[in-house]
């Protein structure tokens, strides 16, 4: 009789971390999906970021009010789906967001100039601010 009372209490307690294993499985099924939908579009919105750096230069030579508009709806566009410019100029060096392209004069590892303008998508850097950094003082001892 405690045999039997011995097993079924083990089998009641492995049928318990099965189903426990199978609600946490459930639960990471589902998160990796949000994540999935949530981040589906970067290679789309990659792309687009060409084009819109190619538009912000040409509002630069042509100074174009229909330009401007259809820029700033873009740009609305962009935002709603979650991609939002990482500041650069005049911040400090931070490698988990930007590229250093060429060091110049300025203040130490503070960002001097952007070449490329950098984008965040929910939070993850989509693409990196390809920036000048400032050296810093460089003194020379002769």
């Amino acid at each position: 009789m405690k045999k039997k009372a011995t097993k079924t209490k083990e089998l009641e307690e492995k049928w318990k971390r099965a189903l426990a294993d199978y609600h946490n499985l459930e639960r990471r099924v589902e998160k990796d999906k949000r994540e999935f939908v949530k981040f589906a579009n970067t290679v789309l919105l990659d792309k687009l970021l060409g084009v819109l750096d190619s538009l912000e230069q040409a509002e630069v030579h042509l100074k174009d009010k229909g330009l401007n508009m259809a820029l700033n709806q873009f740009r609305s566009v962009l935002q709603t789906e979650g991609v939002v410019e990482i500041k650069a100029k005049g911040e400090k060096f931070d490698a988990e967001t930007m590229d250093c392209a060429e060091v110049v004069k300025g203040p130490k590892n503070v960002v001097m100039k952007v070449i490329n303008k950098g984008y965040k998508l929910n939070d993850r850097v989509l693409r990196p601010a390809k920036v000048k950094v400032g050296q810093g003082d460089l003194k020379r001892k002769d």
